[in-house]
């Protein structure tokens, strides 16, 4: 039943165009009306400076690594060894040893790849700012916490990426920094995500999220695991889609202008599917009895990452614990609006779902 909803719901051109034009009469609406809830932040001042290593880095001099390593050393003593070992695989003190044969490939191979990021993000100023936004609502909400206050931009290898709580991701949260890899937001259509090797790295259903877009987003998502580091062991469904579903709500209290699909990564026709079929959704996990299950192998296609979660159906997102945990986030919270999100992140999962009464039909 859920995989025919899914397919007549999503796929049909007439529903597209239904589609459409209800996401925008209901993104109006809820401009209109939710922008009320949204704290005033512009008094709370940040501080971000914005390093564009990617820049200092391609212009090591080729023919002496060692001093240009020195160099980068001293601007950033604490990102360059992160770059090394962590990004590159590479060991700092093996200076004019493979290290150095290896930057220099680097330097040669990737060298289009910088080029093309220098082009889109010539002005990173708007990005800056939507960073910058997303620390004042951290400051409002979290104030205790000490946020990074560098925004230090590279370009990485193809394959270093990060694994968060909210999925995979080339940016990255360091000791004293948020750290963003452009080679994964040049644009889904960038010519070097549509080569073979980047085609295994990355199907179209990951790599369509490489835009510039994301990057605001994927600064908090790794805000939020530095708050709230996961714990990803043992856990049943219902943990991990609770877990989601805070995660993502705080996400929204952080970027609250940001759309949804962005935040949740969905497309928007898998979004509105989502919403439509709600409770079929949640009487398939019930029925089924996932949500008190922790077998890895039978709960995995509902919290990783996919083309779609084959059970229910062409048409259905990936990862649909996201969008389930979210809602139940939602439901409790409408029935417990002083609940403060320090306290919010604590509480148990099936303690959540029991006094959320979430029964979406």
């Amino acid at each position: 039943m859920i995989t025919q909803h899914f397919k007549n719901y999503c796929v049909t051109p007439a529903m597209q165009k239904w589609f459409y034009t209800v996401i925008i009469a209901f993104t109006g609406f809820m401009a209109c009306t939710g922008n009320k809830k949204i704290p005033d932040v512009s008094h709370i001042k940040v501080n971000l400076n914005v390093q564009r290593f990617e820049q200092d880095f391609f212009a090591i001099d080729t023919n002496n690594i060692a001093a240009g390593i020195l160099r980068l050393q001293q601007k950033y003593p604490v990102f360059l060894p992160d770059f090394m070992q962590h990004i590159l695989g590479l060991s700092l003190t093996d200076a004019g040893g493979k290290s150095d044969t290896a930057i220099k490939m680097f330097l040669r191979d990737y060298r289009l790849v910088k080029d093309t990021a220098s082009k889109i993000f010539s002005n990173f100023i708007a990005i800056e700012d939507e960073v910058k936004k997303g620390l004042q609502f951290t400051r409002y909400y979290f104030p205790s916490y000490h946020a990074p206050e560098k925004l230090i931009t590279f370009v990485g290898p193809l394959d270093a990426v990060f694994q968060t709580s909210l999925g995979k991701t080339g940016d990255v949260i360091t000791q004293d920094a948020l750290a963003v890899g452009l080679q994964l937001h040049l644009g889904n259509d960038a010519s070097i995500y549509q080569s073979q090797i980047a085609q295994s790295l990355f199907p179209k259903y990951v790599s369509r999220k490489f835009e510039p877009a994301y990057i605001a987003v994927n600064c908090m998502k790794n805000i939020i695991d530095d708050l709230y580091p996961p714990q990803t062991t043992n856990k049943t469904l219902l943990d991990l889609t609770v877990d989601k579903g805070k995660r993502l709500y705080v996400l929204n209290k952080l970027l609250p202008q940001v759309a949804d699909t962005l935040k949740i990564g969905y497309t928007t026709a898998q979004l509105k599917g989502c919403y439509a079929n709600e409770g079929l959704i949640w009487s398939f996990l019930i029925q089924n009895d996932l949500m008190y299950n922790s077998d890895p192998l039978k709960i995995q296609s509902y919290v990783e990452e996919g083309p779609l979660t084959q059970e229910l159906g062409e048409g259905s997102p990936g990862n649909i614990s996201l969008f389930i945990g979210w809602q139940i986030i939602k439901k409790y919270m409408e029935k417990f609006p002083d609940t403060a999100i320090d306290v919010l992140l604590q509480l148990d999962a099936r303690q959540i779902l029991q006094d959320s009464k979430y029964k979406p039909r």
